[in-house]
């Protein structure tokens, strides 16, 4: 059993209590130390899964009902999904390598998470991302091209977020949950029969706006859900250093379910995600989704993971890849052939080649507009970093000129 409500568990006690003493010796604290490691190991909750990554259906008596009814088209479509959306990604990455962009956050290794959930929302729920949730946008039908303007500069977003009910991305880290929180609960107010989905990561579940995202949404019984792509790296910080427990057991404390799935199982991600949002529309309020899965790539083309990950770490979490292992699953169940993925690689190809020009297409980013919009009437400190800027860009001129 994975999902847990706070009327299921008791509140814990400290492991020691009150002893009087306030020393002990190096080896003995150790050794609670490591007691305690190890039965927090012994105690980790399995995931929900649905597809093993040697690609096998295997039973859920919880959650098989809603991805019963699931057919080959839709499973092909899951998969095209996943591999366009790891084509876009790949493409944007090479363009902010090529000074196209000037910065880009890869989702390489998520795309079942992404797309599992995405898939499970409707047309009316409403989604609140952050940076990097190119694969739910896709599912909402925002143009992959317009999710490249903001990072090359030339605009705070591509898209109309109540066309496709998807809000612009959110770069400061956390604040989305409580957008969410706050729409949800005027959804309730108004009787409607949507729900709302936050997405976020484990990094960002150390941040305060997502505690109080947690409380309002469980006094006000908001229709949420708060979906946690748990990647194991906050930039170069590992999960085990933000937690003492696994990150879907934090919504005990708050009074509503929460539940870990397989991150890399599109088809878990796509049934549990379902159970969540079928919960909200109901009016049993919010609910936590862990989604656990793995950052392939860097945090950001700024970042360098080599520097505090090794490869053995990512070459085990390859072997869960999660299209390889929908592929394994469709080959197995004879839901396709040859032809289908030939033509899917063609289409990658026509979608890599459309973003590229798309991108270049786009007008250089106004070098001076970070000056403005800053203060309503100026300011002396702004207009003398302005006049700097100027004089260091015009250096650049004169070099090019021979001078």
């Amino acid at each position: 059993m994975t999902v847990d409500s706070s009327a299921a568990r008791k509140p814990r006690r400290g492991a020691a209590g009150k002893t009087g003493k306030t020393g002990g010796s190096a080896a003995a604290t150790g050794t609670r130390r490591t007691t305690r490691t190890a039965a927090r190991k012994s105690t980790e909750p399995e995931l929900v899964q649905l597809l093993t990554p040697e690609g096998e259906r295997v039973a859920n008596a919880e959650f098989d009902a809603y991805v019963d009814g699931i057919t080959a088209e839709e499973l092909r479509g899951l998969y095209r999904d996943m591999v366009l959306t790891r084509r876009f990604d790949a493409e944007a990455t090479a363009l902010q390598r090529q000074g196209e962009l000037g910065l880009w956050a890869s989702l390489l290794g998520q795309e079942a998470a992404q797309i599992g959930s995405g898939r499970a929302t409707r047309e009316d729920d409403y989604v609140f991302p952050t940076y990097r949730e190119h694969g739910v946008a896709w599912c909402r039908g925002v143009d992959p091209t317009n999710l490249l303007g903001m990072f090359r500069g030339v605009n705070n977003g591509g898209w109309d977020p109540n066309g496709n009910n998807f809000h612009l991305y959110t770069i400061v880290i956390g604040s989305q949950t409580l957008h969410a929180t706050g729409y949800a609960m005027g959804v309730a107010k108004d009787g409607a029969d949507s729900a709302v989905i936050a997405y976020f990561g484990d990094g960002a579940s150390s941040q305060g706006d997502v505690a109080e995202s947690f409380t309002f949404s469980a006094v006000y019984n908001a229709p949420v859900v708060f979906f946690c792509q748990n990647n194991q790296w906050a930039i170069s910080e590992p999960t085990e250093k933000q937690t003492r427990v696994p990150l879907y057991q934090r919504a005990q404390g708050y009074g509503f379910p929460g539940v870990r799935v397989d991150g890399n199982d599109v088809l878990a991600c796509l049934a549990v995600t379902r159970w969540a949002l079928e919960r909200a529309r109901d009016g049993e309020g919010p609910t936590l989704v862990e989604a656990f899965t793995y950052r392939m790539g860097a945090h950001t083309t700024s970042d360098d993971p080599t520097r505090y990950r090794g490869d053995e770490e990512r070459q085990a979490w390859e072997a869960k890849d999660p299209i390889l292992r929908l592929r394994r699953y469709l080959e197995a169940a004879n839901h396709t052939d040859e032809g289908f993925f030939a033509e899917l690689e063609a289409e990658s190809e026509a979608l890599g080649k459309r973003v590229r020009e798309a991108v270049r297409a786009m007008p250089d980013p106004d070098r001076f507009a970070i000056f403005e919009n800053v203060y309503a009437d100026g300011h002396a400190l702004v207009d003398e970093e302005r006049a700097q800027f100027a004089a260091y860009q015009a250096s650049f001129a004169d070099v090019e000129g021979g001078n």
